[in-house]
C-alpha cells in the first residue's frame, strides 16, 4: 500500500473523523433511546407508535435522507450526525424496550418485597439484567453508523468516506482500497469488543 505509506497523516485524520462522528451519533442515540426505551417499555400504544416512527425513519435510504437534511442543515457533519442518530432510534429503543421486558416478574415482585422504588428497581436491578441485549443493539447500531458515515463523507462530513470517494474521482486505487479496508476493519473491531461485552455483560447478569 504505497499510497498508505506516503500519506499517513491523511489517512489518520480521517480515522479520527470517522470515529468522532460515530462516537457522536452513538452517544446522542442513546441520550434519545433510552429514556424512550424505558418508557415505552410500560406504555404499549407508545410502544407501537415508536417503533412505526422509527421503523419509518429507518427505511428512508442514506442519500435521500441526507437530500431531505442538506435544504434544512446544509452539508458537513450536520446533516450526517442526524441521519445516523435517526437510523440508529429503531434498533436501540426496541432492545431497551425487549431487554427491560425480558425480565422476570419474580425478580420484580422479590425488588418490591424488599421495599425497593421504581427508579431504584430500574437502575439497580432492570436495567442491570437487560443489560446485554441493550449491548447487542449497541453492536448492531455501531456497525450500522459506521457504514452510513462512510457514505457521509458524499455530503462533506469527512471520515474514511473521503478517501473511497476521492480516490475513485482521482482514479487512486489504492486510496479507495485503503478507505474501504479501513472503515471495514474498524467495524470488524467494535463489533467484536461490543460482543465480548455482551459476553460480560450476561456472565454478570447471570445469563447463559
Amino acid at each position: 500500500m504505497t499510497w498508505l505509506l506516503e500519506n499517513w497523516d491523511t489517512f489518520a485524520e480521517a480515522l479520527r473523523q470517522h470515529v468522532v462522528l460515530v462516537a457522536q451519533a452513538l452517544a446522542l442515540s442513546l441520550a434519545i433511546a433510552l429514556p424512550l426505551g424505558i418508557v415505552s417499555a410500560r406504555r404499549p400504544r407508545l410502544y407501537t407508535l415508536v417503533l412505526a416512527v422509527t421503523g419509518a425513519l429507518y427505511t428512508i435510504p442514506a442519500l435521500a435522507l441526507f437530500a431531505l437534511l442538506i435544504p434544512v442543515m446544509g452539508l458537513g457533519s450536520g446533516p450526517a450526525l442526524t441521519a445516523i442518530v435517526m437510523y440508529s432510534l429503531l434498533v436501540l429503543t426496541r432492545n431497551v424496550v425487549v431487554g427491560l421486558r425480558s425480565v422476570s416478574p419474580d425478580v420484580l415482585e422479590a425488588a418490591d418485597g424488599m421495599g425497593y422504588g421504581r427508579l431504584r428497581r430500574l437502575l439497580a436491578i432492570e436495567m442491570p439484567l437487560a443489560l446485554p441485549v441493550v449491548i447487542a443493539g449497541i453492536r448492531l447500531t455501531v456497525v450500522t453508523q459506521i457504514s452510513v458515515a462512510t457514505v457521509g463523507a458524499f455530503i462533506g462530513a469527512g471520515g474514511l468516506g473521503d478517501l473511497i470517494f476521492q480516490g475513485i474521482t482521482q482514479d487512486i486505487g489504492d486510496k479507495v482500497v485503503v478507505g474501504a479496508v479501513a472503515a471495514s476493519l474498524l467495524a470488524i473491531v467494535a463489533d467484536e469488543a461490543l460482543r465480548l461485552l455482551e459476553a460480560r455483560a450476561a456472565a454478570l447478569g447471570g445469563r447463559p
